[in-house]
């Protein structure tokens, strides 16, 4: 590979980087052809930009971008690495965990960026499918802002039809 070829693979990666808030680096080392393929196909149904790189130009990559943010992540960057790019932060680890399900040991996870928050070993993946995004955050504030109006509403509405049978009691029994 010649220089102008590695050029254009670090403008991608780093364009990539630019793009996606999330990105998770994962061993997938030992995989076959068919299941690395497999991985790559589960990867696009699910919206995660799956490449594979080698760890120098993917570290120039992440240096052009952003060498503080991501200088934590360089130590996990040898061996075979796999880039997983996403919008969602915890889409990666569920996918990786649901692959392992199926009999495979890996991919291991190395380490994750998510929305400025590194994340590093295999056994941070549990806390990382837990993630919850965005719009579930938002979609919880929301539940918990509408629960109070809702009961109001509801004791109101209730204390209204009792206010409303006395009434009616009372004005029978003047009759």
């Amino acid at each position: 590979m010649n220089r102008e070829e590695k050029e254009v693979i670090i403008g991608q990666i780093a364009e990539l980087l630019n793009k996606y808030p999330n990105v998770y680096v994962a061993d997938t080392s030992a995989l076959t052809v068919e299941k690395t393929n497999q991985l790559r196909r589960t990867c696009f149904n699910k919206g995660v930009k799956m490449l594979v790189a080698k760890n120098t130009l993917i570290r120039k990559a992440m240096q052009r971008q952003d060498e503080a943010a991501f200088s934590d992540i360089f130590g996990a960057l040898k061996g075979t690495s796999a880039l997983m790019f996403c919008e969602t932060g915890n889409v990666p680890a569920k996918l990786i965990k649901e692959f392992r399900k199926s009999g495979n040991e890996k991919p291991l996870l190395k380490g994750a960026y998510i929305d400025t928050a590194i994340f590093l070993g295999d056994n941070q993946l549990d806390t990382l499918s837990a993630i919850k995004s965005k719009n579930e955050l938002i979609g919880d504030i929301i539940g918990l802002l509408q629960s109070p109006a809702k009961n109001v509403v509801s004791a109101l509405q209730s204390s209204g039809g009792k206010l409303a049978g006395i009434v009616k009691t009372l004005s029978e029994r003047a009759a």
